[in-house]
């Protein structure tokens, strides 16, 4: 053998007994530490109970007997005074002359005033505004580029031409009466 390959032996059995030695030293476990990570999960929920419910039905009262009459009660009478007053103060309501009806799909016609129509939207704001200062239920619709300014509507069409009268007195316009549609 020569001198080489006895140092090239030497060498290997060298680094086999130290690799034998420090291996196990190095890969002993001791420097692992598992993770303990707190558990975020709640315990579980204690089970309810079941609880027994016994039906308890009371038997109602007996009511074949008849139950005696009760003691008269006096009535006070109202003076002649007081019920003339009282007679006056009544309302007088009269048969309705144009009932309220349906059309062919079964919605109430109603009926509302068409006062005015404008191009300018300032116009007829000013003109509801007075109109609703008045106590007039006010609406307007915008169609293309007019602006129309309407009083109703009510399913009395003789209570609108009252109304009209009214308005034409007041205000100094004279208003149609036309059919109301939500569209």
């Amino acid at each position: 053998m020569n001198d080489g390959f006895k140092q090239r032996l030497a060498g290997a059995a060298i680094l086999f007994v130290a690799a034998g030695i420090l291996l196990p030293i190095f890969f002993d476990g001791a420097g692992y530490r598992e993770r303990h990570m707190e558990s975020a999960i709640p315990p579980p929920p204690v089970e309810p109970q079941l609880l027994t419910v016994e039906p308890h039905n009371t038997s109602l009262p007996d009511t074949t007997t008849i139950a005696p009459p009760s003691e008269p009660v006096t009535v006070a009478v109202m003076p002649k005074q007081v019920a003339a007053e009282v007679a006056k103060q009544k309302p007088v309501i009269s048969q309705r002359s144009d009932p309220p009806a349906l059309d062919q799909e079964n919605i109430p016609v109603a009926w509302s005033l068409q006062l005015a129509s404008f191009k300018d939207e300032d116009n007829a704001k000013g003109l509801s505004r007075r109109l609703i200062k008045a106590g007039h239920k006010v609406y307007i619709r915008k169609t293309g580029d007019l602006i129309r300014v309407f009083v109703g509507p009510d399913i009395q069409k003789s209570k609108l031409v009252a109304l009209q009268a009214a308005i034409q007195k007041e205000f100094g316009l004279d208003g149609i009466i036309v059919r109301f549609t939500t569209r």
